[in-house]
């Protein structure tokens, strides 16, 4: 299918105007790159690399042609065999993937190390020395905004099992993830209580691990198809009716869990049941949930402006993107203001802004045109990297002081009235 569709969509082709930067222009490089009429040296490396993966393009694509599992292939032949890696970027990628995001407990010492970061005073030390800066000015922009992180996860925090506030609808596993758990804490607990009070008792499996996301989309099919299955495990055992995520990121490849173990047969019952049951937080609360009680804010002098940035793969891989924008208007004393082009890639794309700053910090750029012209008080969002890059995009772009960028669990529930 060569009918162009997918390039008005395509983050870094609107940016570039350049084929070989769109969809279709690397699903041609890739058949060239099988078909022996080109040799996949370092240029073909850079192409596949430079997608962001949000996979705007598979909603405009009138013949449903599956990019994002093109592109996933393409990584993790590229990562078999590509010699551009350098000694130590090998055992950057190997502690990463396959000793820190794995392991819950490692990913509890960060949390620690980070919390220790910034509330001893070495975080106000390395900033005034700029040693940050001297390794990379994108590494000294995001060190800005880090959030406050914790040693203790959600498990640590409320236990396994939640009970629901008044009468039990059903029985949901809370999907912690591996960054939220340690770097988002806060809004995990929130997550969960949220579920509460919406009628479901919440089960959180001790067992889970990290989702496998980060691994997919960068070659790691192995670890990651590992990771699911692990995850499968944990959530079957726990006998849940739904699996609810809090972050788009990490629901896009739950929900495909089948596919990325489409090739083994003895998973298939398994990862259909799993994949079946995966819900994004708004889309559970809205479909399945007893409606929220917010609290009657009218006493406020002027009502509060409120947007919302779709995370890519909450939008175009989970078809989650209007149960959010429903919850958000029935908050009390809140005008929803539409952002233009809410569902354009904000750049952040897991860690793309550190490994391709200067094109995350383009589209970053248009994002935040878009996302001043609300005159929004609050611009909210489902994921954590995009929140980060919205929260580093208000820093730089946006309007400071006068825009706070949240995480919807967060909006939500500092409104509801508890029970």
């Amino acid at each position: 299918m060569r009918c162009g569709f997918c390039l008005p969509v395509c983050p870094t082709f609107k940016q570039t105007g350049i084929e070989a930067e769109s969809p279709r222009g690397r699903i041609s490089l890739m058949k060239a790159a099988v078909d022996g009429v080109m040799e996949p040296g370092i240029s073909f490396e850079d192409q596949m690399n430079h997608c962001l993966g949000c996979r705007a393009c598979e909603p405009a694509c009138p013949a449903d042609v599956k990019y994002g599992q093109l592109i996933e292939q393409a990584r993790d032949a590229v990562e078999t065999h590509t010699k551009q890696h350098r000694w130590w970027v090998r055992g950057v990628r190997k502690v990463v993937f396959k000793e820190l995001f794995p392991s819950q407990q490692k990913m509890r010492l960060l949390g620690s190390g980070m919390h220790f970061y910034k509330k001893s005073g070495l975080q106000s030390v390395v900033r005034k020395t700029g040693v940050v800066g001297l390794f990379s000015k994108q590494l000294s922009d995001m060190e800005k905004i880090l959030p406050d992180a914790s040693g203790k996860g959600i498990t640590q925090l409320l236990g396994t099992f939640i009970p629901a506030k008044g009468e039990k609808i059903a029985t949901v596993g809370m999907f912690r993830g591996c960054l939220m758990d340690v770097m988002f804490t806060q809004t995990n607990i929130k997550t969960v209580k949220l579920l509460s009070e919406a009628g479901f008792d919440v089960v959180i499996p001790e067992t889970q691990n990290c989702c496998g996301a980060l691994h997919a989309h960068s070659g790691e099919s192995d670890q990651a198809k590992m990771l699911a299955k692990n995850n499968i495990r944990a959530f079957q055992e726990a006998g849940v009716d739904y699996i609810v995520s809090n972050a788009g990121g990490c629901g896009a490849i739950l929900v495909e869990y089948d596919h990325l173990l489409h090739d083994e047969p003895e998973w298939k019952e398994s990862a259909g049941w799993f994949a079946a049951r995966v819900k994004d937080i708004s889309t559970i609360l809205v479909e399945k949930g007893r409606p929220l009680q917010f609290a009657d804010s009218q006493t406020a002098a002027a009502s509060t402006r409120v947007t919302y940035q779709d995370s890519c793969h909450l939008r175009n891989v989970m078809k989650g993107s209007n149960p959010s924008r429903q919850l958000l208007k029935e908050v009390g004393n809140v005008t929803f203001v539409e952002m233009k082009d809410a569902g354009s890639c904000c750049g952040s794309a897991g860690i793309y802004n550190v490994t391709q700053p200067e094109m995350a910090n383009q589209i970053l750029e248009d994002k935040m045109v878009n996302a001043n012209a609300t005159e929004a008080r609050y611009l909210v969002t489902s994921n954590p990297g995009c929140l980060l890059q919205m929260k580093l995009g208000i820093d730089k772009h946006g309007q400071k002081g006068q825009m706070e960028a949240v995480h919807i669990a967060d909006f939500l529930y500092d409104r509801v009235v508890k029970h």
